[in-house]
C-alpha cells in the first residue's frame, strides 16, 4: 500500500493526543471513585463483627446533633439485632465543648437502653482519619478485628478504606434517614464531596482539611 501522501504527526498533534489520553484516565478514575461512593452507600451489612462503630458528628453541649442521632439509631438497631456486642463512640472535641462527640454518642445510647459496659467511647480524633486511628487502637488492644461502621451514606466507602488501611476488617451499615439523605440535591452534593475527600487520601494518606478547608473529613 502506497504511503504517498501521509504527513507524520506533528508535535502539537502528539501532545493533544497525550493530554487527550490523561484526561480520559482522570475522568475514568474520578467517575469509578464516585460510582464506588454510590454503590457502598447502598450497602448495609449486617453481620456479626466484634464492634459497631460510629463515627461521630456535631454534638451541642451533650446533645447530638440531627446527624449524629440518626447514626447513633442506626446503630442501636444493630446491637438489638445482635450485631455485636459493644458499641465503639467515636469523635474528639472544639476547644470550646463540654463534652466529646463520641461521650455525647455514648450517653445518647445509654438513655435508651443500651448499657454501660456495651459502650466504649473513644473521644480524640477531629477528623474521620484521627478518629478512626484512635478508634483502631482501641478496638486493637482489646483483641478485636472486626467492625460495622456506621455513617452517612455517602461517607461510608471512604470511612471503610480508612479503616482497612488501619489493620481493621470492615464492612458498613450507614444510615438511610436524616438531612444528608433527605434531597437529590444534598445526596448529589455529597457524593462529589466524598468523591474529593477519598482521592485526596488516596494520594497523600491524609484527611482533606487542605481542600474542603474543615477538621471534619
Amino acid at each position: 500500500m502506497s504511503t504517498a501522501g501521509r504527513t507524520k504527526p506533528t508535535r502539537a498533534n502528539r501532545v493533544r493526543r497525550i493530554l487527550a489520553g490523561v484526561l480520559l484516565i482522570v475522568f475514568a478514575v474520578i467517575g469509578g471513585t464516585a460510582f464506588r461512593v454510590w454503590q457502598v452507600a447502598r450497602d448495609d451489612v449486617r453481620d456479626r463483627a466484634d464492634v459497631i462503630v460510629v463515627l461521630g458528628a456535631a454534638q451541642y453541649n451533650g446533645r447530638p446533633s440531627e446527624i449524629f442521632e440518626a447514626r447513633l439509631a442506626k446503630a442501636k438497631t444493630l446491637y438489638d439485632q445482635g450485631v455485636a456486642k459493644t458499641i465503639v463512640t467515636a469523635g474528639g472535641k472544639k476547644a470550646d465543648d463540654n463534652y466529646t462527640e463520641a461521650d455525647a454518642g455514648a450517653r445518647w445510647l445509654r438513655k435508651r437502653g443500651v448499657p454501660e459496659s456495651a459502650t466504649l467511647p473513644v473521644g480524640e480524633g477531629s477528623d474521620t482519619l484521627r478518629s478512626l486511628r484512635a478508634v483502631a487502637e482501641q478496638v486493637q488492644k482489646r483483641g478485636w478485628k472486626t467492625a460495622v461502621l456506621v455513617s452517612d451514606p455517602w461517607h461510608s466507602f471512604r470511612a471503610r478504606v480508612m479503616a482497612d488501611d488501619l489493620g481493621l476488617e470492615t464492612w458498613t451499615s450507614p444510615t438511610h434517614r436524616g438531612p444528608i439523605v433527605q434531597t437529590r440535591e444534598t445526596q448529589a452534593r455529597y457524593i462529589v464531596r466524598e468523591t474529593g475527600a477519598l482521592l485526596y487520601y488516596r494520594l497523600t494518606k491524609s484527611p482533606a482539611d487542605a481542600l474542603f478547608g474543615t477538621g471534619e473529613v
